[in-house]
């Protein structure tokens, strides 16, 4: 067990850079402070195949640890959305089936594909039974036949001009005509039939005392609202994952095809059977602040811990931060600044850096984080929860900027419905009738929470879409409260 340090052990606050990077993919932190969240575990132990979660909730950190791990049970690959060649895949878009349908075996395919790879080239268990050994030689005949080598690269996959080549196994009849070779673009006219025949090989390969993990991630990069195409992609990927997660768990295999999705993204999807798959097979990437589980105060110890002492003993918040002073309104400084976050790691390594910055030029003698310094990195970092505001809220509610404008004109933290419909109403082309449409939409993104009265059990409180997901506007409120967070970026009063 790790001691708890002392002050007189450890680096001062101004010997470190950070304590880490909001982006997971820069964050030099994040392996050795990752944390075991719910959300990781379920995918991990099969329970659960899709990850929802806000942008910068940690969804990276999840795929970056599922992908780069170790182990000797355990195999898996990964794809990102930006390298993905986009418009060979569109070219396997299925005509005359319902709109969610059109990817889903194009998407099988890649993920069969993947498991594939996985077997012929790191897999060093097979063959492991006879009938394995058998659908081993299926695959790899197939995989170099058609692709010249036991690990084709991911942008080979759909090139047109390839030709997929059957036999044996793999082989399958037409009309009565044995196909041989098949070239990409004439595949989705026998996508079912190949697909058919992979997934019968695959999944009689696949060792039961192995897990293995297909991983998508990166999949809001080129998202829009109106591209009709997207929202058949995700749904398609979505689905051809739930049927393989499914089918493989009745076959005693422990397969995954893990998808990663920011949960604005899958509250427009649209498609059947949506509400079975959320209620059974997906799992959200939440966070809390004082509660059970895994909390903002937790992921920052470990990053304190590891910025300051190597990770060798254990550091509390309060070694960091002085708690002997309060902040205004009698918070703590853990509940001031966790306030002011979606509940997001990124959002509290931000804070953190800024008042380490502040720390430096105002206190660098100082042995902990005072007042001051929490005091002086809000603006800072109010601007970034704004800038990131703009990335989530751009493609979804284009006049997302006018609203902003409009609670700049209202001016404070705490506002009523009529206050922000007579701003609204002055703006030019907006009615004041708009007020609770525009006010529904800053919701969705927790911009603004609204005052639920209290009931018999007791008082009124705000309500958080960012603390609740489930958390649906009410029309009829009057009283609404703008996220803390942009208090200064918006120039706000209390």
């Amino acid at each position: 067990m790790t001691g708890i340090i002392q002050s007189s052990d450890r680096k001062p606050l101004t010997a470190i850079g950070s304590f880490g990077a909001v982006d997971a993919d820069a964050d030099v932190l994040l392996d050795a402070c990752f944390q075991d969240h719910d959300a990781y575990v379920s995918v991990r132990d099969m329970r659960s195949f899709l990850i929802l979660g806000r942008k910068g909730s940690g969804k990276t950190a999840i795929y970056k640890r599922i992908v780069e791990g170790r182990s000797q049970d355990a195999f898996q690959i990964g794809y990102s959305f930006d390298d993905y060649p986009w418009s060979h895949h569109d070219l396997q878009a299925e005509n005359g089936v319902p709109e969610e349908r059109r990817y889903i075996h194009s998407w099988r395919y890649l993920i069969l594909l993947g498991l594939a790879k996985i077997l012929l080239n790191d897999d060093q268990s097979q063959p492991w039974s006879e009938e394995s050994a058998e659908a081993m030689e299926a695959l790899e005949s197939f995989v170099i036949d058609s692709y010249g080598s036991r690990n084709p690269e991911f942008n080979q996959l759909f090139s047109p001009e390839r030709e997929l080549h059957f036999k044996g196994r793999f082989g399958f009849r037409v009309l009565d005509v044995e196909m041989e070779r098949v070239r990409v673009r004439e595949l989705p006219i026998h996508i079912q039939a190949v697909n058919a025949k992979m997934q019968e090989a695959v999944l009689a390969a696949l060792n039961p005392d192995i897990r293995y993990y297909v991983c998508f991630d990166q999949l809001d990069l080129g998202f829009t609202v109106q591209d009709a195409r997207y929202a058949q992609r995700l749904t398609g990927l979505i689905i051809a994952a739930r049927d393989l997660f499914v089918r493989a768990k009745g076959r005693g295999k422990a397969l995954n095809p893990v998808v990663l999705l920011r949960d604005d993204i899958y509250q427009d999807l649209q498609f059947e059977d949506k509400n079975k798959i959320t209620e059974n097979y997906a799992t959200r990437v939440l966070w809390t602040d004082s509660r059970t589980g895994l909390t903002l105060r937790s992921l920052m110890e470990s990053r304190f811990a590891e910025a300051l002492a190597d990770g060798d003993r254990e550091v509390k918040w309060e070694d960091v931060f002085d708690e002997s002073r309060e902040m205004p309104s009698r918070q703590s400084k853990y509940r001031h600044i966790s306030d002011r976050t979606f509940l997001r790691p990124r959002d509290i390594i931000k804070f953190c850096n800024e008042v380490l910055v502040a720390h430096g030029r105002n206190n660098p003698d100082g042995e902990k984080f005072d007042n001051e310094a929490v005091h002086a990195a809000r603006d800072a970092y109010s601007d970034y929860l704004l800038n990131e505001l703009d990335d989530e809220m751009a493609k979804h509610v284009p006049r997302y900027k006018e609203y902003l404008e409009v609670l700049k004109s209202v001016g404070a933290e705490k506002f009523t419905l009529e206050q922000f419909s007579a701003s609204l109403g002055q703006r030019v082309g907006f009615k004041s009738e708009e007020a609770l449409s525009a006010l529904a939409e800053l919701f969705e993104f927790s911009v603004v929470s609204y005052l639920k009265p209290g009931g018999r059990g007791g008082g009124s409180e705000y309500v958080w879409r960012y603390k609740d997901p489930r958390a649906r506007f009410d029309s009829t409120v009057e009283s609404f409260r703008v996220h803390p967070g942009l208090k200064e970026a918006l120039d706000l009063t209390r």
